[in-house]
């Protein structure tokens, strides 16, 4: 019977992971990180501010995990040398401001 608990306490950051992948993060630092290694990139290639990488038609995203994996590559790809809790902090701004997804 003591084993139960155990497991409860074992699987509770799982069950938090599956509410939101990035996990508790610092939202208020999303949108200086983004500023400072995705905007140029972004915007050299949608043009004026860049926003519409996230609105346009045919977008490739559709749950929170996968808007995590793409800032996790677009982290690789531009070497901004983000620790996993700015990418996660990227990524639900990102998801607050733009995709709106639940899961």
């Amino acid at each position: 019977m003591r084993l139960l608990p155990l497991l409860t306490l074992a699987l509770l950051p799982a069950v938090a992971l599956a509410e939101e992948p990035w996990g508790k993060v610092d939202r208020k630092a999303g949108p200086e990180l983004h500023q400072k290694a995705c905007l140029s990139c972004h915007v050299r290639m949608y043009g004026g501010d860049g926003s519409k990488m996230y609105t346009r038609d045919g977008r490739m995203l559709s749950t929170q995990l996968e808007l995590l994996q793409r800032v996790a590559t677009c982290n690789a790809q531009v070497s901004a040398g983000w620790f996993p809790e700015e990418e996660g902090a990227v990524a639900a701004w990102l998801n607050d401001q733009y995709y709106h997804f639940t899961e």
